[in-house]
Parts: C-alpha cells; structure tokens; sequence
C-alpha cells in the first residue's frame, strides 16, 4: 500500500510548525506570525537585501520549531516546560528560580537552547528555505553581547537574529505591559542583546507598526509573509515527526498511527480519497499537543480535573491550527474527531454517534490500538491479542465502531517511509540504538535493552550523529525519522 497524502506547500507546514511553537511557548496561537510581521518591517526599515528578508521572515516564523524537542528538558529544569516558557519570555519575576538547583540559568539553560538550535536548523533544511534561515536559526539565540549558547562574537551574528529578537520582544512585551513599558524594556537590553541602533530604529516605528498590525486580515498577513522558497512543496510527515519530539515515549507515534489507520481504510474499501484524507488528518492529530505540559503527559494515574480539561483542549487546538492553513483545514478538522467516542463521553465536543462520520470513527480506534500496542513510561505495550481484545471489549460497550474495530485489528500496515533527506546507511545495530535512545534511553539503559556493553553503544551513538550530520539525540530523532528508520 502506498501511504501517502498531497504535497502541501512549505508555508503551511511552517504555519503549523509556528502553531505548535506558539502553543509550546505558553503563547497566542498569532504569535509567531505577528513577530515574523514585526521583524520584516524592521529588516527592510534597516535595509536588508531580499535574501536577508527572506530569511528574516522564515525564521521568524520557525523560531520556536525546536520547542517540542527541548520540552522535556524544559519539564526537568521547570516543572511546567510550557508555564515555565511563557514566564521566561515575559521575563517574569522569579521564573528561574527552579534552575538554580540545576546549575543557575547558563549553565541550565544552554544545552536547552542547542537542542532547539540544531533542530530548528534542521527543520529549515529539511523545507529547503532561504539559505540564510537555516544559519539564522542554528544561531538564533546568540546575543549582542557574546553571551549566546555558542558565544559569538557579534560580527559573526547572522544579521537575522537580532532582528528577530528585537520583534519577539516588542510583540511579547506590548501585548502584556503596552507599549510604553515594552520599550522601556527593549531599552535595558540594547547593546546586550540586540544593537542600540537596530533597537532606537524599533521604537521610533513601532507605535506605526503595530497599529498597521492590528489592522491587517489573515489573507493579508498570509501574503506578507509568504516568501519564495515556502511557495514549494513539503511532505506533511515532517510535521507529524516535530509533534512527537515532545515525549520520547511518542516518537513515531503519529507516523505509525497514520499508517495504520490508511490500512484500516483499505480493509473498509473506503477509496483512495477517503485514505489519503484520513493518512493526513491522523499525521497531524496531535497538533495541539504542544498545549499542554510534560509533567500531565506522564502522569500514570488518575488526571485531576484541570489536568483533564487541558487535554480535552488537545483536539481544539487541532481544530484551531486548521483555521491558519486551507490547505491544511479538511485534515485539521477530520482530526479533531480524533477523541471523540460514539456513545458521546469523548472530546472535545462529546458527540454521539450519529454525528461522528465513518473516517473520524477510523482515525479514533486506530490511535487507541497503536496506543495500546506501545509502550509507555509505566506500562508495557499489550500483546496483538490483549489490545484486540480490549478494542472489542470497548466496541461493545458503544464507544468504537465494532466493524471499524475488526478492520483494524486483522490489518497489517507498515511504516510510511516518504520523506528522505539523503542516502544515510545505518547499521542494524545503529538503527536498534537509534530507535532506543530515540525514545529516551540513556546509554546505560540502552546497553541494557540490547544486551550491550555501555562503551559499545557510546560508539553507535558517536557513529550515529556523525552519519546522521547532528550533535543531539533530538535532532538525531528527527532525521532518523525523516529517513524512515523510526
């Protein structure tokens, strides 16, 4: 079976991936948007070249795209990895308290943002964008003053950075403090992490700016941003693989879930259209993942009630991201039935069964079975035969579609495997490290899981990165998935 959904156009997948960073970040799902608006009129205030506004404008909306593979750094460091994000950004009182048991904010937060860097670098090869965006976004968070995570001398500063943080800023704080105190507090960092120059030229305009802002349509801020580059074609997977950077106990969920619910399609005779529809809708289900904390993903027990509301937004949010993107507003939509149950207890909107349609019933038994069939961080993954078991038990207390459910478990799907970057070669010993530490094992633990010595695996990994091209097991996630060996 060949799974595969339509090419869609790079600014749709970068519009979604600036949807999960802003949701990642504790932000407005605009947020992204409003800053890559903000950094464009101030690069060509400051007479960038074409090049250098499209890459402003590109990075400005990917920014953020490395968040989900650093959230559970983020989780470790602050307890809330998207609380805790938020507060940074507003530079609130008190919201590095947490890192100085870890260290203090350099020492804590450095290997935080060169995860970020390297997979938000990726992420821009991965789209073929502006050759400057990649750059800018490995160094995205290297400051004025020489203190970035790689300490760049401030002529080495891809002159992107600068002006991207300046319309982070000016975005963040107005919104928050107004203008007045925005710019009181651009101010005090000028000369530290951006130039004063660059920062005066901001201030001077950014009353106009953000007044033309407010007035501009989506359409209209669509066809601000849209840059050349982002006019090609991306494969959807891409955002799927982003999405389950958050858990490492995910990675690859949402591929394996795909395919498995286009197999279920196949045994239902649905057609190719419905397939495809449903292969796209269940890639990108987790969309609105990003939302909501690490620390409420791994709880093993019972949720309390806000814990659950925050999840039973997950599939909104999916709903939301659509609302950015016609291209991708079908698959959003379908997707946010991912959770819905026909005996009407499901999310986001409890529906019963009537008003549930037939490819929603696929996507929804389809991530229980994979779920199922998965381990998690306090369970095994169940036997073929248990989770049958336990769909058809479901099924018959109304909750799944029981001829959906008899298409699923006799199908056989197989990984899609579409979007490939290179001619990388791992060994199969390097693709079992892969996928073990891929997951969130140590070393250690990986040599336990394999029956390999701790050193035998620290040469995997080494050989891994230096085939791979990449310096972090994140980043490493990402391309093994890209390649098709996650």
């Amino acid at each position: 079976m060949d799974l595969t959904a339509p090419d869609i156009r790079s600014f749709d997948a970068v519009k979604a991936l600036a949807f999960i960073g802003d949701l990642s970040m504790g932000q407005p799902t605009d947020h992204s948007l409003r800053t890559a608006w903000l950094a464009l009129q101030l690069a060509h205030a400051a007479g960038f070249p074409s090049d250098g506004c499209h890459a402003v404008a590109e990075a400005s909306l990917l920014r953020w795209s490395g968040c989900t593979a650093n959230a559970s750094g983020f989780a470790h460091l602050l307890g809330d990895d998207v609380g805790g994000r938020e507060s940074m950004l507003a530079d609130q009182p008190g919201w590095a308290e947490p890192l100085s048991a870890h260290g203090g904010i350099e020492v804590a937060i450095t290997p935080m943002m060169q995860i970020h860097c390297e997979v938000s670098g990726e992420v821009a090869r991965m789209l073929r964008l502006a050759p400057g965006t990649e750059l800018t976004l490995r160094h995205i968070f290297e400051t004025f003053d020489g203190h970035g995570p790689d300490h760049l001398d401030r002529d080495a500063i891809p002159a992107p950075v600068p002006v991207i943080a300046l319309a982070g800023d000016l975005e963040i704080f107005s919104r928050i403090h107004g203008l007045e105190r925005a710019l009181n507090l651009i101010e005090q960092r000028a000369d530290m992490r951006y130039p004063r120059i660059l920062a005066e030229r901001l201030a001077r305009m950014a009353a106009s700016w953000l007044s033309q802002l407010d007035r501009l349509s989506p359409v209209q801020l669509d066809d601000a941003l849209l840059m050349p580059a982002m006019g090609e074609r991306a494969a959807p997977e891409l955002i799927a693989d982003v999405i389950d950077l958050k858990l490492p106990w995910m990675t690859g969920y949402s591929r394996s879930c795909a395919a498995t619910a286009a197999a279920c399609c196949e045994r239902l005779r649905l057609g190719t259209e419905a397939r495809n529809r449903v292969y796209l809708a269940t890639l990108i289900h987790g969309l609105g993942r990003a939302a909501v904390p690490n620390f409420i993903w791994n709880t093993p027990s019972s949720l309390s009630s806000s814990s659950w509301e925050k999840l039973r937004l997950v599939p909104y949010w999916a709903s939301r991201a659509g609302k950015q993107s016609s291209a991708l507003e079908g698959a959003a939509e379908l997707a946010s039935y991912a959770y819905e149950r026909l005996d009407g207890t499901g999310y986001f909107r409890g529906l019963g069964s009537v008003a549930i349609p037939l490819e929603a019933r696929v996507i929804a038994a389809s991530l229980a079975w994979v779920a199922l069939r998965s381990a998690r961080p306090w369970r095994e993954a169940f036997s073929a035969a248990a989770a049958a078991a336990l769909l058809r038990e479901e099924a018959g207390q109304g909750r799944f579609d029981s001829d959906v459910v008899e298409a699923l478990v006799s199908s056989n799907p197989q990984q899609g495997q579409r979007y490939r970057v290179s001619d990388v070669r791992l060994s199969s010993r390097e693709v079992d490290v892969l996928r073990s530490i891929s997951r969130g094992a140590s070393n250690k633990e990986a040599a336990r899981e394999l029956a390999l010595s701790p050193s035998t695996v620290r040469t995997h990994v080494e050989s891994i990165f230096r085939k791979l091209e990449c310096s972090t097991r994140a980043a490493a996630t990402l391309k093994g998935a890209s390649l098709g060996f996650l």
